[in-house]
């Protein structure tokens, strides 16, 4: 309102306008302004490695991916209502994309959303507990209505790195929501949480309330490689 009211007040008087419709155009100009800066900073906090968009990410290349059920996710009323969303399958076919994608989506719908490796964020519990500051990073991370999980399976953790991730899964059941993506399918999680009874009770609560998207297929990274070493055709 401070950057522009003398604009608007020299464009008003010129059109002849009440005050009433300065006030209120000065108002949505603000509100507009505020919403803008409101939603660069969730995006800030989120903390994407990147930022990719679901206009970019090709449906066409992993064919068990359904583009109008993740447009219909895009919405984020599946955030809202508590539940959570998994992404398995092999690297290379968009698991990271599509979460960052979602994530994107959810900041604009107003979610306070984080992402994090499962390796950084294991390696973020377990210094926090060593430094005796374990109860404020959960604190944090409860306050989170979407926490974004990426790349579970591709490194192993120790038993006390396990337990934490568990927990922090556990405290988000009915209450908030999580996005996981991993390389492992269900059956072989035991290899994650080590034990049997830890990753039944984990995936007991985690698939309650859950999309899940098996998203197999052939590397869309070494496809796209591939085409760019291809020599090109010599002309007849």
């Amino acid at each position: 309102m401070n950057a522009e009211f003398e604009k608007l007040a020299q464009e008003a008087a010129s059109s002849n306008q009440t005050f009433e419709q300065y006030l209120l155009q000065l108002t949505e100009l603000e509100v507009a302004a505020r919403s803008t800066n409101a939603l660069t900073s969730r995006i800030k906090q989120a903390q994407f490695p990147v930022e990719k968009g679901l206009e970019d990410y090709d449906f066409a290349a992993i064919k068990s991916v359904n583009k109008q059920k993740v447009l219909e996710l895009a919405r984020g009323e599946w955030v809202r209502q508590h539940t959570n969303l998994c992404l398995l399958g092999q690297p290379g076919t968009g698991k990271t994309h599509l979460a960052i994608a979602l994530g994107l989506a959810a900041c604009r719908e107003g979610i306070r959303t984080k992402f994090f490796t499962a390796a950084a964020l294991v390696n973020q519990l377990e210094t926090a507990q060593q430094q005796y500051n374990l109860e404020r990073l959960l604190n944090r991370l409860d306050k989170l209505d979407l926490l974004i999980v990426d790349e579970l399976g591709y490194l192993s953790f120790s038993r006390a790195g396990a337990e934490l991730l568990f927990q922090v899964f556990a405290d988000r059941y009915e209450r908030r929501s999580l996005l996981i993506t991993s390389n492992l399918a269900f059956s072989d999680w035991g290899q994650i949480f080590q034990g049997e009874r830890m990753t039944a009770a984990l995936l007991d609560r985690l698939t309650h309330h859950c999309e899940i998207f098996e998203m197999n297929g052939e590397s869309y990274r070494f496809k796209e490689s591939m085409k760019q070493k291809k020599p090109p055709r010599k002309k007849a």
